[in-house]
């Protein structure tokens, strides 16, 4: 008769227990909490009951497992009509997003060019040939553009309808639905229908992509679009959708501009302001001219070499109503005098041309050098290069600008970095690059990396020379190459690669001086060596895909 085991009754009892009880069990330990049925006893050995009743429970949870409901097969991806990425291109790309995700050791970088800055170049450059994402790439680039919000606009366009395919099916990529820069999510701008039932349905980065695009095509339609559900946005939504009329802006807007003036926001007000300075012939540029020109004349008091030799101010002694209504704020923030705070609104906000009519058809760059009374000339100037910045005004620019070789405190403008920086953007590329170039060549590396952020890429003739030059100069002066590492990681990704052969002789190490911080030639011979092999780099990837 064949032997049979049973197990100890006290076991039995724990089948009863629900799963979770188990599991509680298991985690603090049968010493501390014993499994016990309801109405059972603690079991002679604990933990061997424990296992006993969890292989039980696992049997039974397989056992009476019931077949999941098959969900409906995804749709196949969109056809992406784009040619496939050259050989070479591909193994690239396949690089630069595994260095990615490789891990960085920590102390110096060394002469090895770091691939992950080089990612929203090979982006751009595969953008404009027009080429298409290899499908076994897709992931790991949207894995990329998920950890790094500036890769998604030139990834997202890259990716094409695969992207958006894989991420309606992982929501670990789900940003990629909330539109894209390369537009895949708006619908065809000539469907009307199409139009409004995105406009009333869609999300609201959808409904943005969907305004921007329209307002790109036609400025009309797209106003009119914001038109019938503007009353019933929330504010920061007004907000947002407002700020999109800034392309386009036109003659067309004033009359909604004006109705949001009086907009319960106070953001969508000042917005509502900003833009309607930018229209030169709108009543509001009217309106804060005269305000303004009352309060900043030629000074006729015959002081100086003739009547209108100078500037005379006299700030606004209040903030009326009808200032108030056209977006002057009227509490001015901490540390600052309310006239003054006042004034320069009114200024800021007043069409340039103005000041030429007002100062006898001078040219911007006599009125700007005018002294002004009463230590008033730092306010009038700052709140004239803003003016410049908003009306995009390149006679202005060019004039608060000065000379770039004339020392900061020296410029008839502001002296901040920042504010050349916003009136450079104003000007043309080749007139920008001229000057930063002229800066660095007479002031150095040391203020010009805000300068050189708003300068087109590559930078080629005299600017690439000047960053050259003063970084050689920078070499020379034996200190280390830390304070300039801005700059550097700038070079690298923005110099013209046919610099690379000009910059071969300083990758050698130099003798050190007497006077140079120690080891420092062999910092910048690591540094340049870098910036030759990233420079040559940047050359092959641009060479396998043209």
């Amino acid at each position: 008769m064949p032997r049979t085991t049973t197990r100890p009754t006290a076991d039995r009892p724990l089948a009863a227990l629900p799963w979770e009880e188990l599991v509680t069990s298991a985690l603090l330990g049968t010493d501390r909490r014993p499994p016990v049925a309801p109405g059972g006893r603690v079991p002679a050995d604990g933990p061997v009951a424990l296992l006993n009743a969890v292989a039980l429970h696992t049997v039974r949870r397989r056992a009476g497992l019931l077949p999941a409901v098959p969900a409906a097969r995804p749709e196949p991806t969109p056809h992406d009509p784009r040619p496939q990425l050259p050989e070479a291109a591909r193994h690239r790309l396949a690089q630069l997003l595994a260095d990615r995700a490789a891990p960085t050791a920590s102390g110096r970088r060394g002469a090895a060019p770091d691939l992950t800055e080089l990612i929203p170049q090979w982006l751009a450059t595969a953008n404009r040939q027009g080429f298409r994402a290899p499908a076994a790439l897709v992931p790991p680039l949207l894995d990329a553009a998920r950890a790094r919000t500036d890769l998604r606009p030139q990834a997202l366009a890259f990716a094409g309808p695969l992207g958006l395919w894989l991420a309606a099916l992982n929501p670990e990529w789900k940003f990629a639905l909330r539109g894209s820069a390369g537009g895949s999510l708006v619908p065809d701008t000539s469907d009307p229908e199409a139009v409004r039932r995105l406009w009333e349905e869609g999300l609201f980065a959808e409904r943005i992509a969907l305004l921007d695009a329209v307002r790109a095509r036609e400025p009309g339609a797209a106003l009119a679009l914001l038109t019938t559900t503007w009353s019933t946005e929330r504010a920061e939504d007004r907000l947002m959708f407002l700020d999109s009329l800034r392309t386009g802006l036109g003659a067309g807007d004033e009359e909604f501009l004006e109705q949001a003036l009086a907009d319960r926001s106070r953001n969508v007000r000042a917005t509502a302001a900003e833009l309607l300075s930018a229209l030169p012939s709108s009543a509001f540029a009217g309106r804060m001219a005269a305000r303004a020109t009352s309060c900043v004349n030629p000074d006729r008091t015959g002081a100086g070499s003739g009547a209108g030799a100078s500037i005379a101010v006299e700030a606004p002694h209040e903030c009326d109503a009808g200032m108030q209504r056209d977006g002057v704020a009227a509490v001015p923030p901490t540390g600052r005098g309310e006239r003054s705070w006042w004034l320069v609104q009114l200024v800021e906000a007043t069409p340039l041309g103005v000041w030429q009519e007002q100062f006898g058809g001078r040219p911007a760059e006599e009125i700007v050098a005018l002294p002004v009374a009463d230590d008033w000339a730092g306010e009038l100037h700052a709140a004239w290069c803003r003016a410049a910045v908003r009306q995009r005004h390149p006679e202005w620019a060019r004039a608060l600008l000065g000379a770039a070789s004339a020392p900061p405190a020296g410029s008839p403008g502001l002296a901040s970095i920042a504010e050349r920086s916003k009136l450079l953007a104003v000007l043309s590329e080749a007139e920008r690059a001229d000057w930063v170039a002229e800066f660095i060549a007479a002031h150095g590396l040391s203020e010009a990396f805000q300068l050189l952020g708003v300068c087109t890429v590559p930078w080629a003739g005299p600017l690439g020379r000047a960053v050259v030059d003063a970084l050689d100069i920078a070499r020379d002066g034996g200190s280390y190459p830390w304070s300039f590492s801005g700059v550097m990681g700038l070079a690298e990704r923005c110099l013209d690669p046919a610099e690379a052969d000009r910059l071969e002789v300083l990758t050698a190490t130099p003798d050190e001086q007497e006077d140079a911080s120690p080891g420092a030639g062999g910092y910048w011979s690591e540094a340049f060596q870098r910036l030759v092999s990233t420079l040559r780099l940047r050359a092959a990837m641009e060479a396998e895909l043209t």
